[in-house]
Order: structure tokens, then C-alpha cells, then sequence
């Protein structure tokens, strides 16, 4: 049985931690809705794009997806999300997916932001008939059955193929106190930090994470997320090609995770 090694990808696209929670880029043109892009072909990762979303009192106008799938997560505030006439509830600890080719318009009912995290998915593979949504599709994180991944953490699926997003994983990880051995993924992906602190060990360096901290890590990069803290350290990501968040391998390409269930 073959087993996935690493190769020189990495080299070619580097990881990238972003440190500090940035701040969106004033709103344009009277709109309610400020973005600025935290990772993606600006910091040369052209598989992903990870920006971030701060929404005023009021209604913003319509927002395409044009060519990319695009899902969100709500870091907090509460609002609404318009797309193909119908609306859907947004609260902190939800996300959406939308497909490629829509139109959608974020709503904010209160008198503070509603701040989320948007990553979109170039390229999306055509979803089968059977899987393509007539709308939105909004999901409660706390909805989500739990599932195991390496060194006893824990995942809960935000979106995904089931849900129609057929190319890419989006995800709520679990990571308890410690460090898990290093290894790498055979997907590309994007992480912002929930809450939490921490350490990214990948090139050799050591990157402190706090709660807005965000990373790019190419496929087949080796690397170890620490939790240093004294709780668990939550994240919140997306990688494609879409997947299992608990596929992972040695450096030795050795499979890091055996489901025994």
C-alpha cells in the first residue's frame, strides 16, 4: 500500500501564521459591510482565501459569490442572511454555505457588529444535482455530531459534501493542553483561531496563536498546533480537496489516526 510522503510543495507555497486579529477595511459605497482578506493569493495561496467580514446596523447590499463556493462563521453578533429570497437566522457559532453563483445579502439587527469569517473555494467542483441547495444552507455548530481525530481531539463538521459544499471541508477543531506529534495533511487549508492560545511549530519556527489568529498551510506541510493553554483551544477551518479533518500522517507518511470505531 502506497503511503503519502512529503514533497516539495511546501517549499513552493509557504505556510503563513497571521498573528493578530486584523480589522476589516471601512465599508464602501454606503454598504453596512466591511471586509479585508487575511490570506489567500495576497500572501501567495491560491487554493483558499480566508477574509474577514464586519457587518453594521442595517443591510448590506447583495454580495456575489461569482465563481467561488463561499462559506461563513459567525464570531459574534446576530443578524440575518438573505439568498434566493429567503432568509436565514444567523447567531454566533453558526455557518453558511453558499454555492458559486449566488447572490447573498447580511443582514444586522443590533447595535454591534456581526463579525464572521468567510472563506471562499476557487475552482468548486460541480456539486451533483442531487446535493446542489435551493438556498443558503445555515448550520448550528452546536447541531454537529463530534467525531475523534489525532492526540484525542475532536472535530464537528460545519459543511461539506453532504451538505453540498463538494469541494472543500469546513470545521469546528477540539484541541486539548499539549502537543500532538508533528505531521502533515494531503489538503490545503486555511484556520482561524476561536479562542484559545498557543504555538505553530512548522520551518522550524515557533508562531504564538491567540484567539484571532489565522493560518495558511499548504498540503503536505509538516507541522504541530499546541495548545499551551490550560483549556481547549478551539479553531475554525476549511481545506480542500474535501475529506476527513482526522486524516493525518507521520512525517514518515505513516497515517497518524486509526478509527477503530
Amino acid at each position: 500500500m502506497n503511503q503519502p510522503q512529503v514533497s516539495g510543495y511546501a517549499a513552493r507555497v509557504a505556510a503563513r501564521i497571521v498573528a493578530e486579529d486584523v480589522t476589516a477595511r471601512s465599508p464602501q459605497d454606503g454598504d453596512t459591510v466591511s471586509a479585508c482578506t487575511v490570506l489567500g493569493p495576497n500572501t501567495g495561496f491560491a487554493a483558499l482565501e480566508q477574509i474577514l467580514l464586519e457587518c453594521g446596523p442595517g443591510r448590506s447590499r447583495p454580495r456575489p459569490t461569482g465563481d467561488y463556493d463561499e462559506v461563513l462563521f459567525v464570531l459574534s453578533g446576530e443578524g440575518v442572511l438573505h439568498s434566493d429570497g429567503r432568509a436565514h437566522a444567523l447567531e454566533p457559532e453558526s455557518g453558511a454555505y453558499l454555492a458559486s453563483g449566488r447572490r447573498y445579502e447580511l443582514e444586522n439587527h443590533g447595535s454591534s457588529l456581526l463579525r464572521l469569517v468567510a472563506v471562499r473555494v476557487p475552482d468548486p467542483e460541480p456539486a451533483r444535482a442531487s446535493e446542489v441547495p435551493a438556498s443558503a444552507v445555515v448550520r448550528r455548530l452546536a447541531d454537529q455530531e463530534s467525531a475523534s481525530a489525532t492526540a484525542q481531539r475532536e472535530f464537528r463538521i460545519v459543511a461539506d459534501p453532504a451538505s453540498g459544499l463538494s469541494s472543500a471541508t469546513h470545521f469546528v477543531g477540539y484541541i486539548p493542553p499539549g502537543r500532538a506529534p508533528d505531521h502533515f495533511h494531503t489538503y490545503d487549508e486555511v484556520i482561524y483561531v476561536l479562542d484559545g492560545e498557543g504555538l505553530m511549530h512548522v520551518d522550524g519556527a515557533d508562531h504564538p496563536l491567540t484567539a484571532g489568529s489565522s493560518i495558511q498551510l499548504p498540503a503536505r506541510t509538516v507541522h504541530c498546533l499546541e495548545n499551551t493553554g490550560e483549556r481547549v483551544m478551539r479553531v475554525v477551518a476549511v481545506f480542500r480537496p474535501a475529506g476527513s479533518p482526522a486524516e493525518a500522517y507521520y512525517p514518515d507518511g505513516s497515517p497518524a489516526y486509526q478509527d477503530n470505531s
